[in-house]
């Protein structure tokens, strides 16, 4: 039977030897008791679930407008893009490039990336470029920042409602659904997933 994997506390550096826990347990280290890891909720049926009901959402969130606004019998209407688009015609090119990458790119590729390496680890195959993937979701994850869009897009929905009137759109819903979704996949611990990967490994 092979040795269990060790961790490394990221605070103190003491070596830890992995142990499975009860779902929802954590760990934490004994020297200076920082967390180490804890173990999801969720198994990998779920996880694949939810990475399914994200593409979904985030499809519809990005197709569909996310508010329209009436006003002097002026409607208008906008996505995501149209949103982008405004704010780099309005000379504001850098906050149109960071909501592109933070509330489309990066959501997206966070996204395909879960559903590139959970269907493989859930049949027992180790997908092939599963090392670089699991990197590159590492590093996007903490950059995907849907939340704080919808936020500033409800504070603008409340402050625009003394001016004009503003309707919520399924773009919107869109949004707050997908905002769950991803913090509920951001709540797996990405080494429970390499340590699968290291059980289908021969």
């Amino acid at each position: 039977m092979p040795a269990s994997p060790l961790i490394i506390c990221e605070y103190c550096d003491t070596v830890h030897r992995h142990t499975e826990l009860d779902a929802g347990a954590s760990a934490r280290c004994i020297n200076c008791d920082g967390p180490l890891y804890r173990r999801s909720r969720f198994d990998l049926d779920a996880m694949l679930a939810l990475t399914a009901a994200s593409a979904f959402v985030f499809i519809i969130a990005n197709a569909y407008p996310i508010v329209v606004m009436q006003s002097q019998g002026i409607t208008t209407e906008t996505t995501l893009w149209g949103m982008v688009i405004a704010a780099w015609d309005s000379g504001i090119a850098a906050v149109a490039a960071i909501a592109a990458l933070t509330v489309f790119l990066f959501p997206m590729l966070q996204i395909s990336l879960y559903g590139y390496v959970l269907p493989g680890l859930r049949a027992g195959k180790l997908p092939r470029e599963f090392n670089a993937a699991m990197r590159l979701l590492h590093l996007i994850r903490p950059w995907s920042m849907v939340e704080v869009f919808l936020i500033g897009v409800m504070v603008s929905v409340v402050k625009m409602g003394k001016l004009a009137d503003v309707l919520p759109q399924p773009g919107l819903w869109g949004f707050a659904v997908l905002t769950l979704l991803l913090t509920a996949l951001g709540s797996f611990d990405l080494r429970e997933l390499w340590l699968e990967a290291e059980a289908r490994q021969p």
